[in-house]
């Protein structure tokens, strides 16, 4: 059977271009499908499960990362996770963070030789997955470093948030927010007795916390590690765990629960 490929770039002429250059680089590969957006390709992946994804890294609403991780998330268990090439406008701290995490990437507009490259390396990941099949975990592991931050570039550490409450500013230190929680067009901000709204999107902050203070446990949610107080898996082997000073349990996606592996 000849493989498949799903396509989500949001500009319709460099999608068009890359599929006539993959109708040349690899004739056999059928498309399954042509999307503009991330949600678009996420629930499209789920209902086709294609070999290949070539995600634009800057679509609406769902990033081409952000798209990836959600798939990762929700991919049925036991089925081979498709390969993936992303595609990018020329950005170095992109480029060094996929190169780092061994991601093949295709710079726009695409040349037809390091299409040929990428798609040499999809067909060997792809028969090498035949005789051994691989799971999600090395997927995951690529992922969680470029959400991390990887692919933008260094920004200085948050020490202080400042919030819009009526007609006044807020400013809340840094080492009282227990959880960053997307919702909507905003980011609920957290502490242990109060709760702030600010605009600014979950994936600019994200280069601004500590790694090691803050973790992500979620597309939408990050929380401050030590106020961790215990983490459950249910009965259908998803996770949640509370904090230390917070009523409400947390789910964690299948993407972050390495993070809760008893040493």
């Amino acid at each position: 059977m000849n493989p498949t490929a799903l396509i989500a770039e949001d500009e319709p002429l460099l999608a068009q271009a890359l599929q006539a250059e993959l109708a040349l680089a690899w004739p056999t590969l059928r498309i399954s499908a042509v999307v503009g957006d991330g949600e678009s390709a996420v629930a499209l992946a789920l209902a086709q499960a294609p070999d290949v994804l070539f995600l634009d890294i800057r679509m609406p609403g769902l990033s081409g990362l952000e798209a990836a991780a959600e798939l990762a998330d929700e991919w049925p268990e036991g089925s081979p996770f498709p390969a993936i090439v992303f595609v990018t406008a020329y950005d170095a701290y992109a480029v060094q963070a996929f190169e780092a995490q061994a991601v093949d990437y295709l710079l726009k507009p695409v040349q037809p030789e390091r299409l040929a490259r990428a798609v040499q390396r999809v067909q060997a990941q792809l028969a090498a997955r035949r005789t051994a099949p691989a799971g999600l975990d090395e997927s995951m592991a690529q992922l969680r470093a470029l959400l991390a931050g990887g692919a933008q570039p260094p920004a200085p550490r948050l020490q202080v948030i400042p919030a819009s409450v009526g007609q006044g500013i807020r400013m809340v230190p840094i080492r009282e927010v227990l959880v960053f929680e997307a919702a909507d067009k905003y980011v609920r901000v957290l502490t242990r007795d109060s709760e702030v709204l600010i605009r600014t999107p979950l994936k600019e902050l994200l280069p601004q916390l500590d790694p090691a203070v803050f973790w992500q446990i979620h597309r939408g949610t990050v929380v401050r590690a030590d106020a961790i107080d215990s983490v459950t898996r249910n009965e259908a082997g998803r996770m949640s765990l509370r904090l230390r000073g917070r009523p409400e349990p947390l789910a964690v996606s299948r993407l972050y629960a390495d993070r809760f592996k008893a040493m």
